[in-house]
């Protein structure tokens, strides 16, 4: 076997493997972006601020159903998930399927790069 083909075979195996893998990085300023697009017609993220969604400020760290001053559905209040970043994940991309019968009518955010900026940016939200 020629002595390229020793080094071009696993170059291009490992180019090929790094192109199928999502992103790592995550970018809060797309998110934000993101956020005003999908998701600020139901939530605010300003402390305070009512809408027909839960406030999302300081939503990443924070146990489901717990906003002052929120009607949430028996199942979101009942869910025992906390908001870390894997949940988030889950949940947006399906959130009738992560907590059943929740009232969240939304269907997902499946593009993962918009939701991993999504939750990027809920993460600067404090």
């Amino acid at each position: 076997m020629p002595h390229w083909r020793l080094v071009a075979a696993p170059c291009f195996v490992i180019l090929c493997a790094a192109a199928i893998t999502p992103a790592a990085a995550q970018d809060a300023a797309a998110g934000e972006k993101v956020f005003k697009t999908q998701c600020m017609a139901c939530h605010a993220v300003v402390e305070g601020r009512k809408g027909i969604g839960p406030n999302l400020h300081g939503v990443v760290g924070r146990a489901a159903g717990i906003v002052p001053d929120f009607k949430y559905s028996e199942a979101n209040k009942n869910s025992g998930l906390t908001w870390d970043t894997p949940t988030l994940d889950r949940y947006l991309v399906a959130p009738k399927q992560v907590v059943p019968n929740t009232t969240m009518g939304y269907a997902g955010l499946k593009n993962d790069t918009q939701r991993s900026d999504l939750i990027a940016y809920l993460a600067t939200v404090k």
